[in-house]
């Protein structure tokens, strides 16, 4: 599954040079607070490359990377919009996945994608429940607020990287 700009999705996500690099304190923020405010076990800040997801930040499991296959958040960068699953075990699309059926089994996710330009999402911001779960409008919300946070944090990664300025 790949969006239709899929060619230009990739460029855009190798040029942060963000990929396979240390924990960086501005992520770590953000997948607490979503743990916290969402009262959820599993935040992440994920990126999407061509095979895998990557965990730039992850609170609550111990995954660096995913297959894209067996991903949620693959599905998620194709859209505009939060993507809820109260009960993955329930959905023909998701009950299979490793992450389903093995540790960390996840039963609820939600996600919104990470979208860094117009309709190019290089990622997500997504959360995890081992249990069913209902995401209200407010938490649906906050997950899109804090979800252009971690856009803002990544373009600021970018514009420091064309002018290749040290911080």
């Amino acid at each position: 599954m790949e969006a239709q700009n899929e060619h230009k999705r990739l460029a855009f996500l190798h040029s942060l040079n963000i990929l396979d690099t240390p924990i960086e304190e501005p992520y770590e923020r953000i997948t607490r607070l979503l743990c916290r405010v969402l009262d959820v076990p599993i935040a992440a800040v994920s990126l999407i490359d061509k095979k895998r997801q990557w965990f730039k930040s992850i609170q609550g499991a111990e995954i660096i990377e995913i297959d894209r296959k067996d991903s949620f958040c693959s599905h998620t960068i194709l859209t505009p919009h939060t993507i809820i699953i109260p009960d993955a075990r329930l959905d023909d699309r998701f009950r299979n996945l490793s992450i389903v059926q093995n540790t960390p089994n996840v039963v609820f996710y939600a996600g919104h994608p990470i979208e860094l330009a117009d309709s190019i999402n290089i990622g997500t911001l997504c959360v995890f429940d081992t249990e069913p779960k209902e995401f209200s409008n407010q938490d649906v919300q906050f997950l899109e607020d804090i979800s252009k946070t971690a856009a803002s944090e990544m373009k600021s990664r970018l514009f420091k990287n064309v002018y290749d300025i040290k911080v």
